[in-house]
């Protein structure tokens, strides 16, 4: 069987114990590869963000008018006109007039800054953790042209330091038939994998052949978040559940001590910073990395090439 899909043997375990005993945090970390929390942020603190995302489908009229908004029910009409490129731009799952509305949002940038995101990275890290601003949204509209993501590591896209971890949350309940996140157990200790030409967000998928590791994976409720090294394998679930929009954020942070790659501090999309900004009123939340002294590392295009996968 393809190691790509073979089926999860492996549930999640809630990592929150740990928070108060940093060396095992950090050895669950580095065996794992990947930690899960359950119920870390308030469950009324999602709905808030919910509420703001699927506010701009609506406005877009890419939900079903019949519905309640907090449901997530897409307008299938309208979504089904939509030309595939639209729909898979940029690897979000919807349109870049909806994402760029996104990106405008002060309280969606301001979520990464969480305080208890940032003091369970700064004790996972063992120093200050540093907030990548290219947050990313990822509002995947129900339809059958959308691509799932495939296997891959996030350092192929981000580079930097190899201590980047991501934080996937979603906004919302996101069971398994929804289309959740599944995480290759330990695979962050094989190194950097070769890999070959997919369809989905990046575009590239990581050759697994021969491995031996397991897919972990499980439930997620509102206020649950995964958090995963960059080169920790990961893949989306795809979504079974007819007509409903999945929502998540992907956040990213590093020791502050560590390089970084300059596109990490670029938004994420075709923007400016200048154009984002507007209207914003936290002056702490933009340019904030001006203040940092990194080492910048140039990005090596080469562990992108792509080769063929046999296994």
């Amino acid at each position: 069987m393809d190691p790509a899909i073979k089926p999860a043997t492996k549930r999640f375990e809630d990592a929150t114990p740990l928070l108060s005993q940093p060396e095992e945090l950090r050895k669950a970390a580095k065996e794992k590869g990947y930690l899960f929390f359950k119920h870390f942020f308030s469950r009324d603190e999602i709905m808030e963000m919910r509420q703001m995302l699927l506010g701009v489908l609506e406005q877009e009229g890419l939900l079903d008018p019949s519905q309640p908004i907090m449901d997530g029910i897409g307008n299938l009409p309208l979504i089904e006109r939509l030309k595939p490129e639209e729909i898979n731009w940029n690897g979000i799952g919807t349109t870049q007039q909806v994402y760029h509305k996104v990106q405008k949002l002060e309280a969606f940038h301001a979520f990464a800054h969480h305080p208890k995101m940032l003091g369970m990275f700064g004790t996972l890290f063992g120093e200050r953790a540093f907030v990548h601003p290219r947050n990313i949204a990822r509002i995947m509209l129900p339809s059958d042209a959308l691509k799932v993501t495939p296997p891959h590591q996030d350092f192929l896209h981000i580079q930097g330091a190899n201590e980047t971890w991501t934080c996937w949350a979603p906004m919302g309940d996101v069971p398994r038939s929804l289309g959740g996140l599944s995480i290759l157990e330990g695979s962050n200790n094989a190194g950097l994998l070769g890999v070959t030409a997919a369809e989905g967000a990046g575009g590239l998928e990581t050759i697994l052949c021969n491995l031996g590791f397991e897919w972990a994976e499980g439930d997620y409720e509102a206020g649950d978040i995964v958090i995963f090294h960059s080169l920790t394998v990961h893949k989306a679930l795809p979504n079974f559940q007819p007509g409903r929009v999945r929502l998540s954020l992907d956040l990213r942070y590093q020791p502050v001590s560590q390089p970084i790659e300059n596109a990490s501090l670029l938004p994420h999309g075709p923007f400016d910073w200048e154009e984002l900004y507007e209207g914003w009123t936290r002056e702490d939340l933009m340019y904030y990395w001006k203040q940092e002294a990194f080492e910048f590392l140039p990005f090596d295009e080469s562990i992108r090439w792509q080769k063929d996968k046999i296994c």
